[in-house]
């Protein structure tokens, strides 16, 4: 089984030639260079480090995607891919691999190192604040008006914050949470309930355009998206997993949970909520989902499975954002700034006109 190589050199001129590379995780380099020509892919030249056996279907491929839209879905490249293969044997990459270097090339699909990241410092916040703060910030980053950004809250106040679907009433013991000075919210992205203090979780926001999850199932993007911090948490000796659908765990129990939106706007907001020192008894008192799902374990279970990351770290709260800023900055790129008037003027504004609304907060009654 040889190594593939490319099988003609790029018809392209180097003026109007696109340029694609996507790596497979734990997989090999596969690469796709192509121009466009009346709407239509033309010049398609496939190449990587991966295997292919027999070499001549490394033509067959390239060929079938000749004369394929430029707009062609994920869906219509893979199944090109995979007819054209016939029997040839792929190892370190599948037809999916090409089909995602070919929309890198065509610019419908990015990879990390393609953006700038900035870390938005928007400091303490009450609750009503913090989900419009994730909308504005969103919108922005679809509109191009801001770069790709990572966000880490700090709360100004307790909260409890909701899924978009989910039942106020259902959900939540309002009078419990009057009780322990919780405002209760609901953020646009869906999942379950959390309840925070001022200190007790971490909790961070990426607002990402949809390119960076292009070609990806929910599932799929979940996993891309939380597997930096993954990486961060075990380089502080946490032994972080992620779970399916949106979890992040260890064998000591669950660390932390993630929610996403994608905005009609081309952006993904995906923010993740972790437990740094949660108190257990409140949150059971609040949130009256929980108080069923955790009824015949009893608060010492509740307490393992909300798994503080206090206790397996030993490091105090800041420490970790900053090893976790750290990684991110190393892997990625993160350039400091600071929330701008105007940015701070549309999230109250925001804050005020719906997620104060008693309408919004009781959209599922």
């Amino acid at each position: 089984m040889t190594s593939a190589t490319p099988s003609s050199p790029p018809s392209s001129s180097p003026e109007d030639r696109k340029h694609g590379e996507y790596k497979v995780p734990g997989g090999k380099l596969v690469v796709a260079d192509l121009k466009i020509r009346d709407g239509l892919l033309a010049g398609v030249v496939l190449s990587g480090d991966f295997f292919l056996e027999p070499d001549e279907a490394l033509g067959r491929i390239s060929q079938a995607l000749e004369g394929l839209p430029a707009d062609a879905t994920l869906a219509t490249l893979v199944q090109a891919v995979e007819t054209a293969r016939q029997d040839a044997v792929m190892v370190g990459f599948d037809p999916r691999s090409v089909g995602l270097a070919v929309l890198r090339a065509l610019g419908r699909s990015s990879a990390w190192h393609d953006h700038r990241f900035e870390l938005l410092a928007t400091g303490e916040q009450h609750p009503h604040m913090q989900m419009a703060l994730d909308e504005v910030v969103a919108r922005q980053v679809g509109e191009g008006r801001r770069p790709p950004t990572l966000r880490v809250w700090e709360w100004a106040s307790n909260s409890v914050i909701i899924g978009s679907f989910q039942s106020l009433s259902n959900e939540i013991d309002l009078e419990a949470a009057a009780r322990h000075e919780a405002t209760v919210v609901r953020r646009i992205s869906g999942g379950g309930a959390m309840f925070v203090e001022p200190g007790n979780t971490i909790t961070y926001s990426l607002y990402v355009p949809a390119t960076l999850v292009e070609g990806m199932s929910f599932a799929e993007s979940y996993a891309f998206l939380d597997a930096w911090v993954i990486r961060a948490l075990r380089e502080l000796g946490v032994d972080a997993s992620y779970v399916p659908l949106n979890d992040i765990a260890s064998p000591a129990g669950k660390i932390g949970g993630a929610a996403q939106k994608r905005l009609a706007s081309g952006a993904v907001l995906h923010h993740v909520t972790m437990s740094y020192d949660i108190d257990a008894q409140k949150m059971l008192d609040i949130i009256r989902i929980g108080r069923e799902k955790l009824s015949d374990k009893g608060v010492k279970s509740a307490v393992k499975r909300v798994d503080p990351i206090r206790s397996q770290t030993g490091l105090p709260r800041e420490k970790v954002i900053e090893a976790m800023l750290g990684h991110f900055r190393d892997s990625y790129g993160l350039t400091p700034v600071e929330a701008d008037d105007a940015t701070l003027a549309q999230a109250r504004e925001l804050a005020d006109s719906k997620y104060r609304d008693p309408q919004w907060l009781a959209r599922v009654p």
